[in-house]
């Protein structure tokens, strides 16, 4: 990958995936709503990616929106690519004149799009992004621009996968999971993420509030 960089304001701590809904205020008051900024900027970053073949697929917050959860963006727009297509986008992006950045994670890009950061993303939930993944995106509209978004599985298996003892925000995931829970595929949710405490924790919630069947009827 081409490791120019360019100065950059320090980034957020690594995440697994993005949650573009917790509080982050020191008062625990929410940030700026920036929805419409921020999806415009998915729209053009989406645009540039599908004018030039690129593989990809929408993640996070505007992910979920696409899904048709009633998200509250804030913080940026993110876009799952393959490692190997990393100096290629970065290539098209920049040949439209937008800058990127390469942080000290590994695992991502950055670059900003009409005065919105975007992330994009090559490792989820601590794995790889492959075209196995990408070739299960569900190809959705962003209001009038249809691109591919990760399957329902896959963004809510990575936001489980996200969940830790330093970041478990419970609620804000349960706004997502709700509108999408007939589009997962929960016995792969509870195969992938079932194991570890916090994710085990969550899809408990979820039985007791109905959300999703209990484990024994799912099989």
């Amino acid at each position: 990958m081409d490791r120019r960089v360019e100065q950059l304001d320090p980034p957020r701590p690594a995440r697994s995936d993005v949650a573009d809904w917790p509080l982050d205020g020191a008062d625990g008051s929410l940030p700026p709503d920036r929805t419409q900024a921020i999806l415009e900027a998915a729209k053009r970053i989406g645009s540039l990616l599908k004018a030039k073949d690129h593989p990809f697929a929408l993640a996070g917050g505007v992910a979920a929106y696409a899904h048709g959860a009633a998200v509250r963006l804030q913080h940026d727009a993110d876009f799952c690519i393959r490692r190997e297509d990393a100096d290629a986008v970065t290539h098209t992006l920049r040949e439209a004149g937008l800058q990127v950045f390469l942080p000290p994670e590994d695992w991502l890009v950055k670059a900003r799009c009409l005065g919105q950061d975007v992330d994009l993303i090559l490792e989820l939930a601590k794995r790889p992004v492959t075209s196995e993944l990408l070739d299960r995106a569900e190809v959705l509209p962003v209001d009038s621009v249809h691109m591919p978004v990760l399957s329902a599985t896959d963004l809510v298996s990575s936001l489980l996968a996200a969940f830790s003892e330093h970041h478990c925000d419970f609620g804000a995931v349960l706004s997502v999971v709700r509108p999408l829970r007939e589009k997962v595929d929960w016995r792969r949710v509870r195969a992938e993420r079932g194991g570890a405490p916090m994710p085990a924790a969550f899809l408990f919630l979820l039985e007791r509030l109905q959300v999703i069947e209990p484990e024994e009827a799912d099989r």
